[in-house]
């Protein structure tokens, strides 16, 4: 470590300056305090699909009407997607993050109270609104507070966030069934509580401040991250900008409308193949003859070989870069999903969709990182913004599609069919650059 002395005196660019901090104790609280925020998205996600079937023999829905209930949410997540993208380059990611998750509580109580299935579609309507904004931000964020030796590996490790999220959404839905659906879709309101964390723990974005021409407030934030390594970094600023954030535009100009039109294919593809599975995955079990009991037990236990499949493709991603480990999870998710489409036993269901698991979701570890390092600071919250909206299209049409055509075909065949998409998402990623060891722009 150098002195004090001579750590006063040090100035660099601030993407100089994250070649040289080292992952420590402040990005372990930083990652904790973020890791929770993906976990709540991810139970929010999913605790209304858990609770369907009692949604549907209250208010005597269809099939057709409990999957547009699903998609609602997504739905709301396509308009909010883009204006979070915006505010977060407006107002700061600290700020953008904190108003998204203080604001979502309100609308879990909204839907509690729903008295119509109509009222209840327009409060997870808004529940996607306003959830999607910590959805858009937090990776982005991170990475945006991480040092570039580390930022890969510890970023995949914020994924498995998610199985976390579907486990506590599983056990909520389990503990309490007997207290009803909407005590179980109401605790989603204290959500909220969160915010305090981040408030407390976790700074601006120096990349930001930078870009905001806030010399000072980058330096202070680089303070907290250096954690003693440094005690008085000095932050040059390399060129002065008119705006922190860029436009919608910007993302489909020059060179940055190729990265633009790949990762929104990418993103609609691994969506669809991932959430069409996801979605549905408790009907398809009842096909093959499992309780809804089992049903629940097999989700839990497949989310648990979710967490091998992150600190496996962490590990990887940081020893042979996003590329090859992407593509080989993608496909080893493919082969995952046609023999399980194909599974003749239910010993052979519960092997076949373990692999899934294990590979789709470290998978999506890795694109949940490379996503946020193709484009510059000024792009990175619109760009990221884009790519959810694409996530979110797949997520609104997949549940409906999928409906009509296990209403009329085999699950051989619907199965098939999902995982004909992350065969179209391999192809593409064949086309993207590779983001290991670069510093953000």
């Amino acid at each position: 470590m150098l002195n004090n002395k001579t750590n006063n005196t040090m100035q660099h660019s601030i993407s100089e300056w994250y070649t040289k901090i080292l992952f420590n104790r402040a990005h372990l609280l930083i990652g904790l305090c973020l890791f929770v925020t993906f976990a709540m998205e991810s139970w929010e996600m999913m605790i209304l699909i858990y609770n369907s079937a009692e949604i549907a023999k209250e208010f005597n829905l269809t099939t057709t009407q409990i999957g547009s209930l699903i998609s609602a949410l997504f739905l709301g997540m396509i308009p909010g997607a883009l204006i979070w993208g915006k505010v977060m380059g407006v107002i700061g990611r600290k700020k953008s993050l904190i108003l998204s998750i203080g604001l979502y509580g309100i609308f879990p109580l909204i839907s509690a109270f729903a008295s119509s299935f109509e009222m209840l579609w327009a409060a997870r309507f808004m529940c996607g609104m306003i959830l999607v904004g910590s959805l858009v931000i937090t990776f982005p964020y991170f990475e945006e507070l991480v040092p570039v030796a580390s930022r890969g590996r510890a970023t995949v490790y914020l994924s498995s966030g998610w199985p976390v999220g579907v486990l506590i959404a599983i056990g909520i839905s389990y503990s309490l069934e007997s207290m009803g659906w909407r005590v179980i879709i109401g605790m989603g309101t204290l959500t909220s509580l969160w915010a305090l964390m981040i408030w407390k723990f976790v700074p601006e974005s120096p990349y930001w401040l930078v870009e905001n021409n806030d010399k000072e407030g980058a330096e202070s934030a680089l303070k907290t991250l250096c954690n003693g390594q440094f005690v008085e970094p000095k932050v040059i600023l390399e060129t002065a900008h008119t705006s922190a954030s860029g436009t919608f535009l910007d993302l489909f100009k020059g060179v940055v409308a190729k990265t633009t039109f790949l990762q929104l294919i990418i993103n609609f593809c691994f969506s669809w193949g991932y959430w069409a599975m996801a979605s549905w995955m408790p009907l398809l079990l009842s096909k093959k003859g499992l309780s809804t009991p089992e049903g629940l037990g097999f989700l839990a236990i497949s989310a648990l070989f979710m967490f091998p499949g992150y600190i496996s493709a962490s590990y990887l991603t940081g020893k042979f870069g996003r590329k090859k480990i992407m593509m080989t999870y993608v496909f080893m998710s493919a082969v995952a999903g046609l023999a399980l489409a194909n599974a003749a036993t239910v010993n052979e269901l519960y092997v076949w969709n373990f692999t899934l698991s294990f590979f789709s979701l470290g998978a999506w570890g890795v694109w949940n990182t490379w996503v946020g390092e193709i484009y510059d600071t000024r792009n990175r919250g619109n760009g990221t913004a884009v790519g959810v909206v694409s996530q979110r299209i797949a997520n609104s049409i997949a549940p409906l599609v999928i409906g009509s055509i296990l209403a009329s075909s085999s699950f051989t065949f619907t199965v098939a069919f999902i995982s004909l998409f992350f065969i179209l998402t391999l192809i593409t990623t064949l086309f993207l650059e590779e983001t290991e060891g670069v510093s953000l722009k």
